[in-house]
């Protein structure tokens, strides 16, 4: 087996390592020695040739994505124990442990020590995401460390890779089914039925983030009349409907994502006259609605992927934001959030605040919402926690 290249950082640069962040930029490195193969292992040093990390090599500003700290080595065994420990996790303190729960993340890229790479169970069936060509190198011993987890039902495993993963060279990237070939199916969340298509859905197919923020918001529901924006497969919907609203309006701009929301509907309250559901831009929505709502959610796709945009990502939350402030009922509670990376905590709390303030309405904060335990955040890789949300009361 072929060494792994060696990279030298910059002086100065090797103080992120030492504070184990799993990612190496670009600007950090001083030279590298062997040119490695995209997605190829590299050792990263100090520009006193120390030892600090072992990762996959990529070119563009992450250049290296870490897998093991100092000495630690990257051999047949890794793939297995930092497969099982996330297992573990989800077994003792996550959804895992319930048997009314058959939709949850298994692996969460950095959170669980595996950058590059997502792992989503839907009720025996666990679909792949990668968002490195090093984790697709792995991809064998990735699916062999699955496939032997015990107490895990798998019948079907998917990879969907292929518009996550950089492009070379005319590089042909296809999903593919691992073992199995089931491309959908009915699992359950805290007891709620919902239609997964991991193969034509958005993400791998469900918006799992959201399970302990949907089973709160259920909460607040009854007696109210319940807007959920950018709806997708009416997962909010769902739960409105089951906490007892009056009234539930589902708002998409994807006809095919308004088709899902009302199977699901159909499955958990079966000939409802509650539920109503619209193919409509929100924006648009939101400004020439004449129904009041009781309580709003504003769930909408990441405005920004990258920072060069966050600027105008910030525009649209306020905008966006102001707009449910001023149409909610007095005393309506406002379910808002944010799924960009890019942007910060405090740049969403901020641009709630302005948009909370040019409403002129009065705006308590009664809960500040983030991603559930399956989706867990290393404490040295704060980019990781990318939901943000807030519950708010308008008078």
């Amino acid at each position: 087996m072929k060494e792994p290249a060696t990279l030298v950082l910059k002086s100065g640069k090797d103080q992120s390592l030492r504070r184990y962040h799993p990612w190496v930029f670009s600007g950090a490195i001083k030279k590298i020695y062997d040119q490695p193969d995209e997605g190829a292992l590299v050792r990263v040093c100090d520009n006193k040739d120390e030892l600090l990390a072992t990762g996959h090599y990529q070119e563009g500003s992450i250049a290296v994505r870490v897998l093991t700290f100092g000495e630690e080595p990257v051999d047949e065994g890794f793939w297995s124990d930092r497969i099982r420990r996330a297992w573990k996790l989800r077994r003792e303190l996550g959804p895992a442990s319930r048997e009314d729960t058959q939709i949850f993340r298994l692996i969460n890229a950095e959170g669980d020590g595996l950058p590059g790479l997502i792992a989503d169970y839907y009720n025996g069936a666990l679909v792949l995401q990668m968002h490195s060509l090093g984790m697709l190198r792995n991809l064998q011993e990735i699916a062999d460390a699955l496939q032997q987890l015990d107490g895990l039902h798998l019948d079907t495993l998917y990879n969907r890779s292929e518009n996550t993963l950089p492009r070379r060279d005319g590089q042909v990237i296809t999903d593919h089914f691992i073992t199995g070939e089931r491309s959908s199916g009915v699992g359950t969340e805290y007891g709620a039925r919902f239609r997964v298509n991991w193969v034509g859905g958005q993400k791998t197919g469900f918006f799992i983030d959201q399970r302990e923020n949907r089973a709160l918001l259920e909460r607040y529901a009854e007696g109210r009349r319940v807007l959920n924006m950018f709806g997708f497969s009416g997962g909010f919907s769902v739960y409105a409907l089951r906490g007892g609203a009056a009234l539930v309006d589902s708002v998409d701009s994807s006809a095919r994502a308004i088709e899902l929301t009302r199977e699901n509907v159909e499955l958990n309250t079966p000939g409802t006259t509650r539920h109503r559901s619209f193919t409509a831009d929100a924006f648009t929505y939101l400004e020439e609605m004449n129904q009041e709502y009781d309580l709003i959610v504003l769930d909408p796709p990441a405005f920004a992927k990258h920072q060069r945009v966050v600027n105008n990502a910030l525009q649209g939350y306020k905008r966006l934001n102001q707009k449910a402030l001023e149409k909610i009922a007095p005393g309506g509670i406002l379910f808002t959030f944010s799924c960009s990376q890019a942007v910060s905590r405090e740049q969403f709390r901020k641009s709630v605040f302005a948009a909370s303030a040019n409403s002129g309405r009065r705006v308590q904060v009664l809960h500040q919402l983030t991603q559930p335990v399956d989706h867990p955040v290393s404490i040295y890789h704060p980019e990781g926690e990318y939901l943000k949300g807030l519950v708010l009361r308008v008078e």
